[in-house]
């Protein structure tokens, strides 16, 4: 089991940038992939990107690719979410989660779930 904990959400411009962080607890974090999602009101979670055990591997939504890089410092127990050029439409409660399989754009492959991190895009 893993425990995560996001963090770095918060109220920026349109045009500006975040980074987001998922700090994770457990000795056999860096077998894990990491994914984030993101909800907004009144829709459904929705995967942002993925990255796998190694770092080696990443995966986008075709809406933030170009935008969003995810990555991760496994001596750390933690994986980034650098987002850049956000939109309004990237407004959501953002979610990382873990699985031990590989890295997945399906929610439903992941077990564990930090609580969230509110990201608003707005002037």
């Amino acid at each position: 089991q893993v425990q995560l904990v996001e963090s770095g959400g918060g109220l920026v411009q349109p045009g500006g940038s975040l980074r987001l962080s998922c700090a994770a607890s457990g000795r056999t974090f860096s077998s894990y992939s990491i994914g984030w999602f993101r909800q907004a009101p009144g829709k459904e979670r929705e995967f942002v990107a993925a990255i796998s055990w190694s770092g080696g591997s990443t995966y986008y939504a075709d809406s933030v690719k170009g935008r969003f890089t995810i990555s991760r410092d496994n001596a750390k127990n933690t994986v980034y979410l650098q987002m850049n050029s956000l939109k309004p439409e990237d407004t959501a409660a953002y979610y990382c989660a873990a699985t031990p399989g590989s890295y997945s754009p399906n929610e439903y492959e992941y077990a564990n779930w930090g609580q969230g991190t509110q990201v608003t895009v707005s002037s």
